[in-house]
């Protein structure tokens, strides 16, 4: 017709179209095309004068093992629209046994396929089973063998006037179930008038008559591009969704209109049986498929359900999806929103690229219709989420108890640790029992560290940490593990220009001024010790109060080495000497000397005048 220049309506049942199609393919793709159905319906004529009239058409299972397939050519399947499934799902099972390669396409009319599900299912359970449809029909025949191998009492009848003519006696005073079922091309006032009849001759309603309603209503709904309707989810393949939308025809929702949202996942989202509601892009795609758009469907909903929150001040959650200039996109309830940086979070956020992909609540603050215009924003909410969890947190916290956390932060006084969404600070000096110039030398910024709750301010928001209480107090029993008088092993820990500090265990250490490193003069300490050696020092007074120990190298190789303690005269001598230079030289000591190797903070000048001479 388009050769002669005719116009003229294509009604052509999509279904079939879609099988034309297939077969089509099959042949410009080099297939040998098998077609599953009556060989003399005008459905399979049409399919196979796409193939040139060179298809193998089976009528059913016996056929199809009768016939001796070629192992080396590829083959495509197809199936009347009207074919009983389950002589399909026989055939296709028998074919795939044969390890042949063969493409199995689902040609099955979905509404036909259900439409026989049924009236098997009807047919176990009535006394009689009526079809109403052409006798010469194939669709009609086939139900017509579907209801009689469950009910002998089936009857296939083209009009009303059969029924009273050749039934009225056997329904007469009968208390029977009567079940309807009826063929393609049936119209739906004969079934409506079928079903009335027979509720006249039998008032007791059957169970088909619920079935027959809705299929009549399948039957008259007309679908207009544009509108919102619900559907039921057949099933999501390769990213598109397949929808019964009770009309003629299944929709399809296409990958690019499933949701905005980018990381959405059907598959993951949906399962066969579930209702959504769907917008109808196309009645008719020219492939007989109603083409869906989910997200256009939930982007209606969703502006009355933004609205609704603009003007109740409702909190809707959402999910950061972009960061464009002034803010992010968030996408609310399928919309895409702008969020303002100044309304991202409670404080400034330097980098918004932390935040894409995470979800949170928002207050929608501008709603403007007309303009799609819409704002929203977390400031406030974020301020509010907050002080609930401070407030929970101190709820949970007690002093005294032992609690993990990670480093959030480093200042020069101490490190403040986020303690499940609050801050606490430990200042330095709770952390450690000895002396440390600096934090950093103690934690760094994102350890996680388990602390001691020594003091809380709620009013203030305040949490007191100890680092150093996590473990006893090694000054506690000082004088009984290292008693006056005593040689013990050290570690040289850090240099001055007046002497070392020796490293006795973690927290405890003690001073050996220049004098008592050596029983000769020196002139500076290297010229005796180093950084990390091991050396033996007799503890020779200690400070408890204070933390202070002094120690003699000198004392304590003379010991080893000469024996010669016992001389009163030297013991006075020896603290007659150092008490003159302890008391100014140790705290200096402690808070002003610099570490070796590194640069003194003071300068070189400073720190002679302020070096103890013997």
């Amino acid at each position: 017709m388009d050769k002669l220049g005719l116009n003229y309506l294509d009604y052509t049942c999509p279904d079939v179209k879609r099988v034309q199609k297939t077969a089509s393919e099959a042949i410009n793709n080099s297939r040998k095309l098998i077609i599953l159905g009556d060989a003399n319906h005008p459905e399979i004529i049409g399919i196979n004068g796409c193939t040139g009239y060179e298809a193998i058409i089976f009528g059913n299972i016996d056929d199809v093992k009768k016939y001796m397939f070629e192992l080396d050519k590829p083959y495509t399947l197809v199936a009347q629209t009207t074919y009983d499934a389950r002589q399909f799902n026989e055939i296709t099972e028998y074919l795939t046994g044969l390890c042949l390669d063969i493409e199995i396409k689902h040609t099955l009319c979905r509404g036909t396929t259900e439409r026989y599900r049924e009236a098997e299912e009807l047919s176990k359970k009535c006394d009689i089973m009526i079809v109403l449809g052409d006798t010469g029909s194939s669709n009609s025949r086939k139900l017509y063998d579907i209801c009689k191998r469950n009910q002998i009492n089936t009857f296939l009848i083209e009009n009303i006037g059969e029924i009273n003519k050749n039934l009225l006696k056997i329904f007469s005073g009968s208390d029977i179930i009567i079940g309807v079922t009826a063929g393609a091309s049936t119209s739906p006032a004969t079934i409506k008038e079928a079903v009335k009849l027979m509720s006249e001759i039998n008032p007791n309603p059957t169970q088909s008559a619920d079935n027959f309603e809705t299929m009549i209503a399948g039957v008259n709904m007309v679908l207009r591009n544009g509108e919102t309707v619900r559907g039921k989810v057949i099933k999501v393949a390769n990213g598109e969704v397949f929808v019964d939308l009770g009309y003629k025809s299944d929709g399809i929702i296409q990958k690019g209109h499933y949701s905005d949202d980018s990381d959405a996942d059907p598959a993951k989202d949906l399962k066969p049986g579930d209702e959504i509601d769907v917008h109808v892009l196309r009645v008719n795609d020219g492939e007989g498929n109603v083409l869906l758009s989910k997200k256009h469907a939930d982007g209606r909903k969703s502006m009355l359900d933004l609205e609704a929150a603009f003007k109740n001040g409702t909190p809707l959650p959402g999910k950061i999806t972009e960061i464009v200039k002034g803010g992010c996109i968030a996408l609310i309830h399928g919309v895409r929103t702008f969020v303002p940086s100044s309304q991202v979070a409670q404080r400034y956020v330097a980098d918004l690229s932390e935040l894409k992909g995470k979800e949170f609540n928002f207050n929608i603050l501008e709603f403007d219709k007309k303009a799609k215009r819409i704002v929203a924003g977390r400031k406030d909410l974020a301020a509010k989420e907050a002080t609930e969890k401070k407030d929970a947190a101190f709820s949970a916290i007690k002093i005294g108890e032992k609690i993990t956390g990670k480093v959030s932060r480093i200042t020069q006084f101490g490190a403040f640790v986020d303690l499940n969404g609050v801050d606490g600070l430990i200042h330095i000096s709770e952390m450690s029992w000895g002396r440390i110039r600096r934090v950093t030398d103690v934690v760094k910024e994102g350890n996680t560290v388990t602390v001691v709750v020594i003091g809380m301010d709620p009013e203030k928001g305040k949490i007191s940490l100890s680092l150093k209480d996590v473990n006893p107090d090694p000054w506690a029993d000082i004088e009984d593990r290292y008693p006056i008088g005593s040689i013990v092993d050290g570690k040289v820990a850090r240099i001055a220009s007046f002497g070392a500090f020796i490293e006795l265990q973690d927290g405890v250490d003690g001073l050996v001024h220049i004098s008592q490193v050596a029983g000769r003069h020196i002139e500076k300490v290297e010229e005796e010790l180093k950084v990390g050696q091991m050396i033996k020092v007799k503890v020779t007074a200690i400070d408890k109060n204070q933390k202070r120990i002094s120690l003699s190298k000198k004392v304590a190789d003379n010991e080893i080495y000469f024996d010669y303690l016992d001389d009163e005269g030297y013991d006075e001598a020896y603290d007659e000497e150092y008490d003159e230079v302890y008391d100014e030289a140790y705290e200096d000591a402690y808070e002003e000397a610099p570490e070796t190797p590194e640069v003194p903070e003071t300068p070189a000048a400073d720190e002679a005048a302020d070096e103890p001479t013997e």
